[in-house]
């Protein structure tokens, strides 16, 4: 089987935001205790943080997390976070049926933030509250000093301003299960008027309003032309979430959802740009995809807790999905789709970051290990920063229902100016024949291989395991070179390939 691949150094989709591969944390499960948090490992820190999670973490280069929620920020009191620990509440959180301790809230938050290098992105509440503790929230993280709470913060140990530049303004607000649920229009309106009140303590901040959870919800696309209409002059970014799932066990089905992203992103790009024009508005706004990942491995594990049968225990084990490597596929391919759609798509964040859906896993007292889809995840950070190529893919396909023709062959590639380098990300889609790819990449001089990764495992169930941490992982590639111009390559069945040239 053979493809090809055409890209040229000047025909481009846009600079990619470095913020396309954030990540998430809420306090969920064990995303935060035993997670980040775990005083008494052997790897923790001064401020009880794992050593060995931080480490990991590093690797991956991650630009932003957001925080603190997610569901559980649409109930949350962020000053049960501040303060001597030993006189923070413990509190009952509704969205996860579990007990909050606030061992960890924003000091020690933006200091685990720090010791891995990335940036903080806050939900402030707009479920249970409102306006005025948001505006609160804001002036304690980035008030140098002089006020009530920037001084109080002061008092609490941390003397200069974070001043974090990214603010969400609550969570999944079009969903019925979410606390403090509002319409269309209840939630526009108050979303405009708490823009407009964070906007009058510094206009340079950049605000994100809620979209839809995803592209099932009967409100969708209203949803987002009602809140744009209420909000498109005071916030730069709609929200987006959407979550990948093969519960019939149909892989060719399940690695043709990405199409479905693809859909429902052009669909809200559409819906902004209507919305711009309806307000003949100079302004653009893009989208900020802030939840996305595999989840469904663990629903059926979960649901004791969260029908609170368990009653309301502290950090429990949940949504642990243990990823296979049929997983690595989807990442690869979700992941793709983003690159592809920078020119809207600026900010994305993986849900989440440790145990909880999440690329890396710990146990508690114990290790800390790279799922199989922390690599994908790996390689587009680190390397996928830069511009992103219009490529044209010209490769066999296959009928999927409700999408159509799929093709087998799934790829992006990115132009780093400073480093020299084009990387090309490929997915094979076909379940047991390789493609023979042809890449000729115009207007680069010398293009030659200088790295090339390959993931391929003949068990698509094959995961990694605190027993067995490198059952799925990359290996080098071979054969991949470059000759008058054209990259050749061929990629295996059910692969995914990172493939550097400089």
């Amino acid at each position: 089987m053979k493809a090809t691949i055409t890209g040229h150094k000047s025909f481009t989709i846009s600079r990619i935001d470095d913020r396309l591969y954030g990540a998430f944390l809420e306090h969920l499960g064990r995303a935060i205790y035993s997670g980040i948090y775990e005083p008494d490992h052997p790897t923790a820190d001064e401020n009880g943080m794992r050593g060995d999670v931080i480490d990991l973490v590093r690797e991956l280069n991650v630009p932003v997390v957001r925080y603190p929620g997610g569901n559980f920020v649409s109930a949350y009191n962020w000053e049960d976070g501040i303060g001597p620990k030993e006189e923070r509440p413990v509190r009952l959180d509704l969205a996860w049926h579990t007990s909050e301790s606030n061992a960890v809230g924003i000091h020690e938050f933006a200091d685990w933030c720090d010791a891995v290098g990335t940036e903080m992105m806050l939900a402030v509440n707009l479920g249970s509250r409102g306006l005025d503790a948001a505006r609160n929230f804001v002036e304690y993280v980035n008030h140098p000093g002089g006020s009530y709470w920037s001084d109080l913060r002061k008092k609490n140990g941390r003397e200069a301003p974070w001043n974090v530049k990214l603010w969400c303004l609550g969570n999944e607000m079009d969903g019925p299960w979410q606390i403090g649920h509002k319409d269309a229009d209840e939630y526009g309106k108050l979303a405009a008027e708490t823009a407009k009140a964070i906007r009058a303590f510094d206009k340079s901040l950049e605000l994100v309003v809620c979209g839809s959870s995803h592209s099932f919800m009967p409100t969708y696309p209203q949803w987002e032309a009602t809140v744009l209409e209420h909000t498109y002059d005071v916030v730069d970014y709609i929200s987006l979430h959407m979550y990948f799932a093969n519960r019939e066990k149909d892989t060719a089905s399940y690695l043709a959802l990405s199409h479905r992203l693809d859909e429902y992103i052009g669909t809200v790009k559409g819906v902004i740009e209507f919305v711009k024009a309806k307000k003949r508005s100079d302004k653009n706004v893009y989208i900020s995809f802030d939840e996305w990942n595999v989840w469904y491995h663990s629903n059926q594990q979960d649901r004791a807790i969260l029908d609170g049968n368990d009653g309301w225990p502290h950090a429990p084990a949940l949504l642990e999905d243990v990823y296979n490597f049929e997983d690595v596929l989807q990442v690869g391919l979700i992941l793709n789709t983003f690159i592809r759609r920078s020119d809207v798509v600026k900010i994305g964040c993986i849900a989440q970051l440790v145990n909880v859906i999440a690329p890396i896993m710990t146990e508690k007292g114990g290790p800390a290990w790279r799922q199989t889809i922390y690599y994908p995840y790996y390689y587009a950070s680190v390397y996928g920063r830069g511009t992103a190529l219009d490529l044209r893919v010209d490769s066999p396909s296959y009928d999927v229902d409700k999408f159509g023709d799929v093709p087998y062959l799934d790829a992006s590639a990115v132009h780093d100016p400073d480093a020299g380098t084009v990387t090309l990300f490929v997915v094979n889609r076909h379940p047991s024949e390789a493609i023979d790819i042809s890449a000729r990449l115009d207007g680069f001089d010398d293009l030659k291989v200088i790295e090339h990764k390959i993931m391929t495992h003949d068990d698509l169930e094959a995961t990694n395991t605190g027993g067995n941490m490198d059952n799925v992982k990359p290996r080098d590639g071979t054969g991949a070179a470059v000759a008058s111009g054209v990259l050749n390559v061929s990629a295996p069945p059910y692969s995914y390939q990172m493939i550097r040239l400089g």
